[in-house]
């Protein structure tokens, strides 16, 4: 019994990986050099962030490892340089490859969590919505149009503000991820609602729906197994759009003071920290920052735009 388990185990794996390779996602994705440049460099990128710990010569945020002997050390091709420092270190000793990885990883979770989060509140009053409508429409909807009539980033910087304020003093740097993640989410769900609330409209009158209705199926259930499944196409996309996004949102709340603070810092915070001495001659401490957090977002967009033409059935 064992071994035909294991054989059909063993068989069902070939047959996914063939799937897969005969699919139309993968022969596209073949056929685009930089989507498949893109995919590289992003999963590199993310790699070197999940194992930071391992890669990075010392922790940024253990303030016993740093050493103020070797701050504003230039880089390892420098000739004052020193080795680990290959990138050299910052005005507090802090290496910047390990800030860097570090930091990828904080900008990334933040990126990713806000626009979780900001899926899930689009999506749920895009569906609520489109499939209720009359004033549960009327309400949801306007309150999205207050909410584009501000521009994003004003929004995320006055929710960040106002919830720093709420939290005690020593939950404030404790809390700043959560802060970022709940800021940035509220200010980007209306594109999701709206996307939502015009695929549910259009759902909502076909024979399958009003045929769950006559058989007295529950809202809840007709909402999650049968009107979400047929919005999440372009929603995905969106998302996957967004995220670079999202990583800006985050590295503009820390560039201006109000997202991470230096002892946890993202790339924005680096940055943030760089620019004070741009023009003093440690121009390392904020370019390869910079860098980082162009590459991370070119890629993702890049990968974005691959997405929403695959899926778009006019370019096929």
């Amino acid at each position: 019994m064992t071994t035909d388990v294991t054989k059909t185990g063993a068989a069902a794996r070939p047959g996914l990986f063939k799937r897969i390779r005969n699919s139309d996602v993968w022969w596209s994705f073949t056929r685009s050099k930089s989507a498949m440049i893109a995919a590289v460099i992003l999963a590199v990128l993310v790699l070197a962030a999940v194992f930071a710990p391992l890669i990075a010569p010392q922790n940024p945020y253990d303030a016993a490892q740093l050493d103020m002997w070797k701050a504003e050390l230039p880089p390892i091709w420098e000739p004052t340089g020193e080795w680990p420092y290959l990138l050299g270190t910052d005005t507090q000793g802090r290496d910047m490859l390990s800030a860097i990885l570090y930091g990828t990883r904080i900008s990334i979770v933040i990126g990713l969590f806000s626009v979780v989060l900001s899926l899930l509140i689009g999506m749920t009053a895009g569906l609520c919505a489109g499939f209720f409508g009359g004033v549960v429409d009327n309400l949801l909807m306007r309150f999205g149009d207050i909410t584009l009539s501000i521009p994003t980033i004003l929004i995320a910087i006055l929710v960040s503000t106002v919830v720093r304020q709420m939290l005690p003093d020593d939950l404030r740097e404790i809390g700043a991820a959560a802060v970022l993640v709940f800021a940035i989410a509220l200010s980007s769900w209306v594109q999701y609602a709206r996307t939502v609330r015009a695929q549910t409209i259009v759902e909502r009158n076909k024979e399958y729906v009003q045929a769950a209705r006559l058989l007295k199926v529950p809202a809840r259930r007709i909402l999650a197994h049968h009107i979400l499944p047929n919005t999440l196409t372009p929603v995905l996309v969106a998302a996957t759009l967004n995220f670079g996004m999202a990583i800006l949102t985050e590295a503009t709340l820390s560039f201006l003071g109000i997202g991470m603070p230096p002892g946890q810092p993202s790339l924005g915070t680096l940055i943030r920290i760089g620019n004070q001495f741009l023009f003093s001659g440690s121009w390392w401490i904020v370019l390869f920052p910079v860098i980082q957090l162009c590459l991370l977002v070119v890629v993702v967009n890049i990968l974005g735009d691959w997405l929403r033409d695959l899926l778009n059935p006019k370019l096929r």
